[in-house]
């Protein structure tokens, strides 16, 4: 049984969703003004895997991850490059795509974007003020934290600790609209030449915390089974989350809330753009096999801080090609096998499967504690290892080869790791990467050509320019 911990009881629980075989999943997603750095791609990552892993148990999982798009960084890189918020926002949700696909992220079951839910979103304010949880302040409207008995649960924070801290910075010109310094931001009041929407209020823009409260509930229902993000999220991004969801619904938000841990320097400092000390994904995967980048994101516990460094990605690619050996191996000693009659054909489909069930089980036991990824890449490696020897064996059976072969590809699947021995090209394949080349090079688009003489090179392919045009052979061939 899957037991999961729960950052709200701040405990490991068994994991129970609402419906017995479906999973509602809701991670905050990122704001759209900038490239995505190697910090936000492990929330992006770890949520993905386990996702993945909840599909390999048997459940079907309607996953939601958000654009926030209207934001004040979007507003600020819309002024400076002279464009729109939209722009910006279209830009860099086409970038974010790009890069997670090559992370091997699954595309989300919906990514609501902020723009798209403005009506859900005033009128989810609008209910809040007639519970009385929510109040008109010259054209801004506040949650007003002091009648939601709980706020504070999710971080195990009292309000009056919350108060006691927060009464310490110097008040702003929006504190002194509050009838509480705790009190959060629904809805902002339109400021000059500011994106904007009209609203019962007056013209102005949403809060950050109401846009994941609305998107959630109208994409997953009232009560979801669970809520990610980065463990900075907890409060007070969350925490608010939490407040306004139940204030509104009268009903749980979510039952389980998970936090991913920091991706960190040499120096222990959290990776974020404000620090200035990140790396882009989108620079960093122009150089490392993205498969790399992914692999050395799950090879720390989700909650766990990771530290990024040349050293750790290192040792992720090197683990890597440990099984990618496994597999180049295995294929070709089942190719040998099938050609036997002595070593094919005797061995049943479960028979095989069984030589393998330690391994098996192992990893489940693993992925069911916490989805604890370090444990099952272990037992990855166990397999590999046992899966190596086994090809040594003179008397050993094709089925038992495939079979094993079959789960470590399962594995690296689960963990979002796939085609790690790239399937051979096809003459029609080779050529239409050729032309595609040839029309980059026309275009002076230099990168894109580089890349596919690079990516044609890795499948083995290679390619000589000369005055008849480009010919093509495979490096088995030379």
């Amino acid at each position: 049984m899957i037991q999961v911990f729960n950052t709200l009881t701040n405990k490991k629980e068994v994991f129970k969703p609402i419906n017995p075989d479906k999973v509602t999943m809701y991670v905050c997603g990122p704001t759209v003004y900038n490239y995505i750095h190697i910090g936000n791609a492990r929330s992006a990552v770890a949520f993905d895997t386990i996702r993945r892993y909840l599909q390999y148990r048997g459940y079907r999982v309607a996953y939601v991850s958000n654009f926030t798009d209207v934001d004040d960084k979007v507003i600020r890189v819309a002024r400076e490059t002279q464009t729109t918020p939209k722009e910006v926002a279209d830009k860099y949700i086409a970038a974010f795509k790009e890069d997670v696909a090559q992370l091997g992220i699954e595309e989300a079951t919906a990514n609501p974007r902020v723009i798209d839910n403005i009506p859900d979103i005033i009128s989810f304010i609008e209910a809040l003020i007639e519970k009385g949880y929510a109040y008109e302040a010259k054209g801004d409207v506040y949650f007003r934290t002091s009648k939601f008995k709980d706020y504070g649960k999710l971080s195990d924070q009292s309000i009056k600790d919350l108060r006691a801290g927060a009464s310490e910075r110097t008040a702003t010109e929006d504190d002194r609209k509050k009838e509480n310094i705790l009190d959060f931001a629904l809805w902002k009041a339109a400021k000059p030449d500011e994106i904007s929407w009209y609203s019962p209020w007056g013209k102005g823009r949403p809060g950050w915390h109401i846009e994941c409260s609305v998107m959630a509930t109208k994409y997953l229902g009232d009560t979801i089974d669970i809520h990610a993000g980065g463990h900075d999220l907890t409060f007070p991004h969350h925490e608010n989350e939490i407040a306004q969801s139940e204030a509104k619904t009268g009903k749980p938000f979510a039952h389980y809330w998970l936090h991913n841990g920091f991706v960190t320097a040499d120096d222990g400092e959290k990776m974020s753009k404000s620090l200035g000390n990140f790396t882009l994904v989108h620079d960093l995967i122009k150089n490392v096999d993205p498969k790399v980048v992914r692999f050395f994101l799950v090879s720390a516990q989700y909650r766990h801080p990771i530290v990024f460094n040349d050293k750790a990605i290192k040792e992720a690619k090197a683990v890597l090609d440990r099984f990618k050996n496994t597999e180049i191996n295995g294929d070709y000693r089942v190719e040998q096998l099938k050609k036997d009659e002595a070593h094919h054909g005797h061995v049943s489909p479960e028979e095989a499967a069984d030589y393998w069930k330690s391994y098996k089980e192992g990893f489940i036991v693993a992925m069911d504690d916490d989805f604890n990824t370090p444990n099952a890449i272990a037992k990855m490696i166990e397999l590999s290892k046992a899966i190596n020897n086994y090809l040594d064996d003179e008397t050993g059976q094709e089925e038992i080869v495939s079979a094993g072969l079959n789960l470590l590809t399962t594995f690296l699947g689960i963990l979002g790791i796939h085609d790690l021995v790239p399937k051979q090209l096809l003459d029609e394949d080779i050529q239409q990467l050729i032309d595609d080349r040839l029309a980059a090079r026309k275009a002076k688009d230099f990168a894109r050509s580089d890349a596919i003489r690079d990516e044609l090179k890795e499948q083995g392919i290679i390619l000589e320019d000369t005055a008849q045009g480009t010919r093509w052979k495979r490096d088995s061939d030379a």
